[in-house]
Formats: C-alpha cells, structure tokens, sequence
C-alpha cells in the first residue's frame, strides 16, 4: 500500500523542500502522512470545482502547484470559503500537498515546463537565489529561439503554445526576439533583470502598468500570458513524473491531473 510520506517523498525527489523561499508555504497542508493513498489528483490550484472532483473520483490526495493555506489561519469558519473547502477536505479524509516556489525553481520545473513549452533552447539560469551564502537555484529561465522573430511572431507562438486564448503584447518597436527571458506566475519584479541580461523579451504574468512602462523604458519587449497560463503546463508534467517516481512502490496508486480548470479572467 501507498501511504501520504511515501507521496511526500516522491514529491521532495521532484520538488526538495529547501529550495522553497522563506516566506512560501509547501508541504502537507492538510491530512495525516499515515494516511492510505490509492488515488491522486494533481493540480494548480485547490479550488471548490477542484475539491468537489476528487471527491467524485474518490481521491485520496490532491498535488497543487498554489498552496491551499498561505497565511496563518487565526478562525476556522466554515461558512467561508476556505473553512467549507477545509470541512469538505477533511469530512471526506483528503490529504493536500503543495509544492510552490520549490516548484518554481526545481529542475524540470514550472518554468523549466514553460521554457519547453515556448521552444526555448539553451536555457540558462535567470534570478539566481541564495540563503546563508549558498545558491539555491534560479527562478526563471532565460534562452534562444533557433531563429528570430519578430515580436508579433513571437507572442502569436507563445499564445498557441499555451493554455490562454490571449496574451497581452508590450511591444518596443522593430526589435527582434532571439534572447528570452521568461518567470512563470508572477515575476513583473524581474523585468529589470531581463534587461540587464540582455534579453529581447520577457514571458510572464500579471504585468501591470507601470511595469510596461518600464519595460518601454529598457527598450524589451514583454509577453504577459498571464499567471494560469504560464503555470497551468506543470499539471499533466507533474503528474507523470509523480507516477513515475511511485511506480516502483509496493501498492497501486493511480495519478490523474485536473484538466478541467480554467483561467480565472476572460476577455469580452
């Protein structure tokens, strides 16, 4: 039989835990690591639509990418939100394991998926993060097209390579994309950074205003494929490396991925 710590470390193999940033929040958020597992849900994000499909499939345990607790809980109130997805996780004895920044930064990781998954090659290192004086790996990715494009070219690629039926283009000018940066989510922080390096343009989400601007301001182009769209990939990759990684385990356990969730915004 399958326990949840025989998945936990499946999951540190993948993801190690130390390579998480402090402030992040991985692990076994919910359930016991002694409970039985015959059946895995592997996702982005532990929504309602999430939670009440494990429960039709009988799932013993959801892999999400976003951490279902991030901050400290103070209340338990079911007739929340987060208190009536927490009841229903543990009435039906749901164990929950998140891999986040840990995730991020893993070899063969969320964005070493989307560096695939946008064709670039010869992919380096991009924010490199350290503790104590040890480097703890990249966050990001930066890499080459074979050939270069133009940056309308470029951002029709990126939007058939991924989960998104738009993209948001900042374009500065005739320049041509061959050096790309890119940091899956959230990584607007970064765009500095991409500059510096050199970069033609920069893949990633939740850009805002005056972060074009800034972007104008270094002459780079910039991708905003948004936050699920540029993390979402990780799903179907993580669930075979998961049942990869268990299936030499004494039990059957069987992995699916969510493929039903979408993103949260829609263009009208």
């Amino acid at each position: 039989m399958v326990k949840c710590q025989m998945v936990m470390d499946a999951m540190e193999r993948i993801a190690p835990r130390h390579l998480a940033e402090e402030w992040d929040n991985p692990g076994l958020l919910v359930g016991s690591p002694l409970q039985e597992i015959h059946r895995i849900l592997v996702c982005l994000d532990v929504s309602d639509d999430v939670v009440e499909h494990a429960i039709e499939m009988g799932a013993g345990m959801i892999v999400s990418h976003h951490p279902l607790i991030f901050k400290p809980l103070k209340k338990l109130r079911t007739d929340l939100p987060l208190g009536h997805r927490l009841q229903m996780l543990l009435k039906n004895d749901i164990a929950v394991f998140s891999a986040h920044t840990n995730l991020d930064i893993a070899e063969g990781g969320v964005n070493d998926v989307l560096a695939e998954k946008i064709g670039l090659t010869e992919t380096e290192p991009f924010v490199v993060l350290s503790r104590d004086g040890d480097a703890l790996g990249s966050m990001g990715r930066i890499g080459r097209f074979q050939k270069a494009l133009t940056v309308q070219e470029f951002a029709l690629a990126v939007r058939d390579a991924l989960p998104v039926s738009h993209v948001r283009l900042v374009s500065a000018g005739d320049r041509m994309v061959r050096k790309v940066a890119l940091c899956s989510g959230s990584g607007a922080e970064f765009i500095s950074k991409a500059a510096s390096l050199g970069a033609d343009a920069y893949v990633t989400g939740d850009v805002r205003y005056h972060d074009a601007q800034h972007a104008l301001e270094n002459g780079m182009h910039v991708i905003d494929a948004g936050h699920f769209g540029t993390e979402f990939p990780i799903v179907s990759t993580l669930a075979a490396r998961l049942k990869k990684e268990l299936a030499e385990m004494k039990g059957t356990v069987e992995i699916l991925e969510d493929n039903a969730s979408e993103d949260f915004f829609t263009v009208l």
